[in-house]
């Protein structure tokens, strides 16, 4: 039903573009940045929210509505990397969505076909934004990008340093993936071997296939072994493989925020 609720949401996106009743709810603007010793360019999407309002993240849960990019008007870009800073987990009515409260930075690293050039960068941005109601709101973003400017945006290289960490500065020694049979699909359990922590751990377990569905984790510790059960189907309802190597793992609330890319048998 939640996911059902998201996508009348998202179909409802142009009415509410257009009507405008939300704009003094969300500031939206992109930072220019600074151009790479590499010729890539580093800016950002910055997102300011009115008190009490929150965004979503990539995997927003099963409440939220996850952002979508469409870069379609800008000039001499080859590609764009969207950077995700370590995001909060909200409960509210025993449902659990992901994001960002008050503001948003997402660092957008983009490859340039002339990075000599000035360029110029033009987006419009579907996101949910939520308080008390859960609404879809689009924005309209451009800037210039400078090819002579050359010193960091602080504000950009804050985000870049809340980026979440690698297994390895965690201590991380292995993660396994264990499969087994489920109703309407197949059993998930994550098992993270790697020093205790704070007892307030939450994950994230995201597919590369976008037509897999997992559920939201139920997160524990084991001795030294962080526990993440999950159940997964397809939206085809039909029978599928899982590529445990395509499984990407956020933990959030530890010590540290960590992002995990695939994992074994």
């Amino acid at each position: 039903m939640i996911r059902l609720i998201a996508l009348l949401f998202a179909l409802l996106l142009p009415v509410a573009s257009t009507a405008g009743s939300y704009d003094n709810i969300v500031r939206a603007e992109l930072r220019p940045g600074w151009r790479l010793p590499n010729g890539d360019h580093m800016a950002a999407l910055h997102l300011t929210l009115a008190p009490g309002w929150k965004t979503y993240w990539r995997a927003p849960g099963d409440a939220g509505i996850p952002p979508t990019f469409d870069w379609r008007g800008a000039r001499n870009v080859q590609a764009i990397q969207v950077e995700w800073p370590a995001p909060q987990v909200f409960w509210k009515s025993g449902m659990r969505s992901v994001g960002y409260e008050g503001e948003m930075v997402l660092p957008l690293r983009i490859s340039l076909r002339n990075d000599a050039k000035d360029n110029r960068l033009k987006g419009v941005i579907d996101i949910g934004i939520c308080k008390d109601v859960c609404l879809p709101h689009r924005v309209r973003v451009e800037t210039v990008l400078d090819a002579g400017t050359r010193k960091p945006d602080p504000v950009i290289a804050a985000a870049l340093a809340s980026l979440p960490f690698g297994p390895e500065d965690a201590e991380v020694t292995k993660v396994a993936c264990k499969i087994s049979a489920a109703p309407s699909g197949m059993g998930l359990r994550v098992e993270i071997s790697m020093p205790q922590g704070t007892g307030r751990e939450e994950t994230v377990i995201e597919s590369k296939d976008p037509e897999i569905w997992i559920t939201e984790p139920k997160t524990s510790w084991q001795g030294g072994t962080l526990i993440a059960e999950a159940r997964v189907s397809h939206m085809s309802s039909q029978v599928f493989a899982l590529d445990r190597s395509g499984l990407r793992i956020t933990v959030l609330g530890g010590e540290i925020p960590l992002d995990i890319h695939g994992c074994t048998g």
